[in-house]
């Protein structure tokens, strides 16, 4: 039996690190990873699982406590400024094994008294229903899968909810926690941009603080990779998806949400704090199954990759005391290149002094061919991908990194 979740000291305040801390200039955070689903989306190729039988709860917080330990051995004495739950479907946990997570991450790593602490929900009433005991455990950021306004889609998805019910969990987490996002997927079969755009307005009407806006995509290995090989799944051509990409810009921008990252929307001040860590190239430590993490290891900046299969990765954890699977020492190079890779995706850009440092270089050429096509701006050290970039930044990447 799992013990109800009583409030973190955490929230009051929080222990101070270590003055041997050694400081991250781009934040550092802790990504934790539950698994499982209660089914599988056809588009979505995470590392999710459905099982027939509910998880040992008590035995998965005894493993998150010990890969947690020794992440915290490798990483050193740390604050951490952010927590993020993500899957899978955390809204399937019980509370009272969020608030157990967060006790040991707390210990591990002592969160900042301002820690942004974000938990991944879907919008069924069941799970809602937790929203309450989610807050008092520590979660004050909510992310929801909503995905579209409209059943007919919903259902394409796969998803489990109706617009109905998740208009009334929005609801509810604007009530349950300070800050609430939520995710919809557009360039949907048969959608026209003036679709879109009436969609995107109810959704910004609800007056949450955050979006994230994905174009559907074709993952391998998906049932919609099959069903868009066997051409029984037609998605916009070029021209359309770029018409709803530049609604999405419009409607947003016009509401106070303006884009700062290729995806993701917020108000000024709202941006999801620990996803930045993962823009600006800071360190995060990944736990659970499939987890990735960027830890600086006796000074050398390392990839950390847990075992993706739940059941195989709680045994290693528990025989082991962790479940990393692979342990890379990244050169010089592959640092910048990651770091430019994942800083051009936000509106600040990145910037190319501390890319230098890393070990990187830009050729000035490929910047001034860039920049006289308008794909790049650039001011001192401070690279930027244009609105007219963004669009093309796959292409945009690979020229500056090549």
């Amino acid at each position: 039996m799992i013990a109800a979740p009583t409030p973190p000291v955490f929230q009051d305040a929080a222990p101070q690190a270590s003055p041997h801390a050694a400081p991250d200039p781009a934040g550092f955070g802790v990504y934790v990873h539950w698994p499982f689903c209660k089914a599988k989306c056809p588009y979505c190729d995470f590392n999710s699982h459905v099982r027939h039988a509910p998880p040992d709860e008590a035995r998965f917080i005894a493993a998150f406590r010990r890969e947690i330990a020794h992440m915290r051995a490798l990483s050193g004495p740390k604050q951490a400024q952010t927590v993020f739950f993500g899957g899978g479907t955390p809204s399937l946990m019980a509370p009272a094994t969020v608030a157990a997570i967060l006790e040991a991450i707390n210990t591990a790593w002592p969160l900042t008294a301002d820690a942004e602490v974000t938990l991944e929900a879907n919008p069924t009433s069941v799970e809602a229903e937790r929203f309450a005991g989610y807050g008092a455990a520590g979660v004050n950021r909510v992310s929801l899968g909503v995905q579209a306004l409209d059943d007919k889609d919903l259902q394409g998805l796969g998803r489990m909810h109706s617009v109905a019910e998740a208009l009334a969990a929005v609801a509810i987490a604007r009530r349950a926690f300070k800050r609430v996002s939520f995710d919809l997927i557009y360039a949907r079969p048969r959608q026209t941009p003036e679709q879109w755009a009436a969609e995107l307005k109810r959704a910004l009407a609800e007056g949450c603080e955050h979006l994230s806006l994905y174009q559907l995509t074709i993952e391998p290995g998906t049932p919609f990779e099959r069903l868009y090989g066997a051409g029984k799944l037609i998605l916009p051509d070029d021209d359309l998806s770029r018409a709803l990409w530049d609604v999405t810009q419009e409607v947003t921008a016009e509401a106070g949400l303006p884009a700062y990252e290729v995806s993701n929307h917020a108000r000024p001040g709202a941006e999801a704090r620990h996803n930045l860590i993962y823009w600006r190239y800071g360190t995060y430590a990944g736990i659970g199954a499939g987890a990735h993490g960027r830890l600086v290891v006796d000074g050398t900046r390392r990839a950390l990759f847990t075992e993706r299969a739940p059941e195989e990765w709680l045994a290693r954890v528990e025989g082991r005391g962790h479940g990393i699977v692979s342990d890379e020492a990244l050169a010089a190079q592959e640092q910048a290149d990651e770091m430019l890779l994942m800083g051009l995706r936000l509106k600040e850009g990145v910037d190319l002094a501390r890319h230098a440092r890393l070990g990187g270089r830009v050729e000035e050429a490929h910047i001034a061919a860039l920049v006289a096509a308008g794909f790049v701006a650039r001011t001192g050290d401070r690279l930027r991908v244009t609105p007219a970039g963004f669009p093309v930044l796959n292409a945009v990447i690979a020229q500056l990194a090549g």
